[in-house]
């Protein structure tokens, strides 16, 4: 081949090999607003995680579409489930999930399954802590439980949010300790009306969430007896003048060998493709790495694991089957399951 030959040859491919590559395609992105669903009432863990996580959207202009809340409480969240389930092909909806997201289906029956959405990020796992009114001064979660024991069956009011679901768990975990004495479980649509209902003196006790009692801890109205996880938490700046998270004992500490934490976790919809949940995967890591998020789990004192892909669905997995013993073993499980 002469020379010139060689030459036309490689200006073709150098052509082709351009035309091919052509202009880098853009990621996707939202083209409208993004619908943010919580699936419990307002007040509560989630709806404060979802309402702050907008904020930081917002302020930190980390999307070019605005992101709307939508509360879908109703029949333990499976209303918000079953508006993503139904929404298969719209990724302009994105859910915050927390234990619901297995007990409801597993409690009520109702028809929907985790895998019925696309996971995106797991961005902590939110604390239980064993609350009561202030006023009643229990020293510590021992001299509670011994007088829930010495109490007539059911005097003693358990205030939770929801039926079947992660506080009835703990609840239920709790009375395998109280020498065959069981709470009057009171049920409520959020963690903040069960604050509310606890200052009151209309329940005896809660095991809300941090982030859902810290403002009646800091008010002197409500005292964490202790939290159930098997170590304690790591977060040591203060809350009250003279406590911080951190000084608070495990319930095992405290002779409650009783162990729960909860999802808090982004799902999109399942007709979301990979590049879809990647967008989502990547707007949620910005999230957590602004100064704001780092406060805000301060605040709640969050255990702060972090997952996406393969991992967080195996974990998923895992979770449920652990769900479906609890439920089992405490009576919850639907007829059908």
């Amino acid at each position: 081949m002469s020379v010139r030959s060689l030459k036309a040859s490689a200006l073709v491919l150098g052509a082709a090999l351009g035309l091919a590559a052509g202009p880098a395609a853009a990621a996707w992105e939202p083209t409208k607003a993004v619908t943010f669903v919580i699936p419990a009432g307002t007040g509560g863990g989630a709806d404060q995680m979802a309402r702050f996580i907008q904020g930081v959207i917002q302020k930190n202009n980390l999307m070019n579409k605005p992101v709307v809340v939508l509360n879908k409480g109703g029949g333990a969240g499976a209303e918000g489930f079953l508006e993503m389930k139904a929404s298969a092909r719209d990724p302009h909806k994105i859910i915050i999930t927390l234990s619901n997201l297995f007990t409801t289906p597993m409690g009520t029956g109702a028809p929907f399954n985790w895998k019925d959405m696309k996971p995106v990020s797991m961005l902590a796992l939110d604390q239980f802590v064993l609350w009561t009114n202030a006023e009643k001064n229990y020293p510590d979660a021992k001299a509670y439980i011994d007088a829930v024991k010495a109490a007539p069956d059911r005097q003693f009011k358990m205030g939770g949010t929801g039926s079947k679901q992660e506080d009835q768990i703990i609840t239920a975990a709790i009375e395998r300790h109280t020498d065959g004495k069981k709470f009057t479980y009171i049920p409520y649509d959020g963690g903040g009306k069960v604050a509310v209902q606890l200052v009151g003196g209309h329940v005896d006790s809660s095991v809300n969430n941090p982030i859902e009692a810290v403002a009646q801890w800091r008010g002197k109205q409500l005292k964490p007896l202790c939290i159930f996880d098997s170590k304690r938490s790591t977060h040591t700046g203060k809350i009250t003048e003279d406590m911080a998270w951190s000084d608070i004992p495990t319930c095992t500490e405290a002779g409650l060998p009783v162990e729960y934490q909860m999802l808090r976790g982004i799902f999109t919809t399942s007709g979301a493709t990979d590049e879809q949940v990647a967008f989502y995967v990547d707007l949620f890591k910005k999230v957590m790495a602004t100064e704001d998020w780092k406060a805000f789990m301060d605040k709640g004192a969050f255990n702060e694991t972090t997952m996406s892909g393969a991992e967080f669905e195996a974990w998923l997995t895992e979770a449920e089957k652990k769900h479906r013993e609890l439920m089992q073993e405490a009576g919850f499980l639907a007829q059908a399951q």
